[in-house]
């Protein structure tokens, strides 16, 4: 039962770095190395939609532009198997073909200077999510690595927001500091969502949400993607039992149309780029969850989560409904085109 629900759901993977690795390549190989190496993963693991992070962790515009061209050029080579969606209506197309529908998420805005005009540019080269911080501070906010400054956004993250959801950016609140979740959730009028984020209550790590900023993204009609990193989610107990837990939670908490999943499979990127381990906040990049180093082992977290006795109907909302739901309602579409 659980291989065939997993077959048959629509699964939604809410964060993946992999465009950090295919921008390392030739220009020329870039196409032909996510053909080989990501296409088939992506597959195995029954993703229907993956979204891509731009993610540059020198705060680079030019690099993050060479990130961006690279997701593009992915997508105009492999035109049969994926496609770079800007609307919910783009995301249904790409499924109905049976094509893994492709969006690009700004991981940090450090890159961008303070300059809110550079999201309406990557909005026009087809950016659809934005959170404005990584672990550091950048000049719209705080991350959570930040939390003792106890600060919200800044004037320009402010004026970044408006723009954002005046476009029909989805804002993401993974990495933004406590304060900044707090200052986003009371000034966003649409949807808030956090592509990458486990429970705080389960794991006290300041990247986690806590049980009331869950809650009160479910009432801004968002959704929370969990983490699967092992350090966000039980490092001590690195299980997919224990990541359920995590889900499950969120779900208890949030309510069961407000979870989803945002894998964050760093275990390849961080092979890649790291000599030995590297420790961030805590936290080693290097430790996977066994099974669930890449999209291959998503099969893994629907069987336990059947294991559970979840409904159906619950357990194909989690894998990818509940986010079809908020894609299909505010992707690329402008605050004034929204249905009241």
């Amino acid at each position: 039962m659980a291989s065939t629900l997993h077959r048959d759901a629509d699964l939604v993977d809410a964060h993946n770095d992999l465009l950090g690795l295919v921008v390392r390549r030739p220009r020329g190989e870039q196409a032909a190395y996510f053909r080989s190496r990501w296409l088939s993963q992506l597959r195995d693991g029954g993703v229907d939609v993956q979204v891509l992070a731009l993610f540059t962790g020198r705060d680079d515009l030019h690099e993050l532009l060479l990130m961006l061209e690279a997701g593009h050029r992915v997508a105009a080579a492999n035109a049969d198997a994926v496609a770079i969606c800007l609307t919910g209506a783009d995301v249904d197309a790409a499924l109905a073909a049976g094509k893994i529908a492709l969006i690009l998420a700004l991981e940090g805005c450090g890159a961008l200077r303070g300059e809110v005009a550079i999201l309406e540019t990557l909005f026009r080269l087809g950016v659809r999510m934005v959170s404005f911080t990584h672990m550091g501070r950048t000049a719209f906010a705080d991350g959570s690595g930040e939390d003792s400054t106890g600060s919200g956004l800044t004037r320009a993250g402010i004026e970044a927001l408006g723009v954002a959801e005046e476009l029909g950016m989805l804002m993401d609140v993974s990495h933004l500091s406590a304060s900044g979740v707090d200052d986003v959730l009371a000034r966003a009028t649409r949807p808030v969502v956090a592509s990458h984020s486990s429970a705080f209550s389960l794991l006290a790590h300041h990247r986690n949400l806590t049980d009331d900023r869950l809650r009160a993204i479910a009432a801004s009609g968002g959704v929370v993607g969990v983490n699967f990193m092992a350090g966000f989610v039980d490092p001590d107990r690195p299980t997919v039992e224990r990541l359920v837990d995590h889900v499950l939670h969120v779900a208890s908490v949030a309510g069961a149309g407000h979870v989803g999943l945002g894998p964050d499979f760093i275990e390849e990127y961080a092979l890649e780029t790291y000599v030995g381990d590297l420790v961030i906040e805590g936290v080693s990049m290097k430790q996977a969850i066994p099974g669930l180093g890449g999209p291959t082992g998503l099969p893994l977290v629907t069987d336990a989560i059947v294991a559970r006795g979840v409904p159906e109907d619950e357990i194909r909302a989690i894998l990818g409904g509940n986010w079809l739901r908020v894609l299909r309602a505010e992707l690329g579409v402008p605050a004034g085109a929204r249905r009241p």
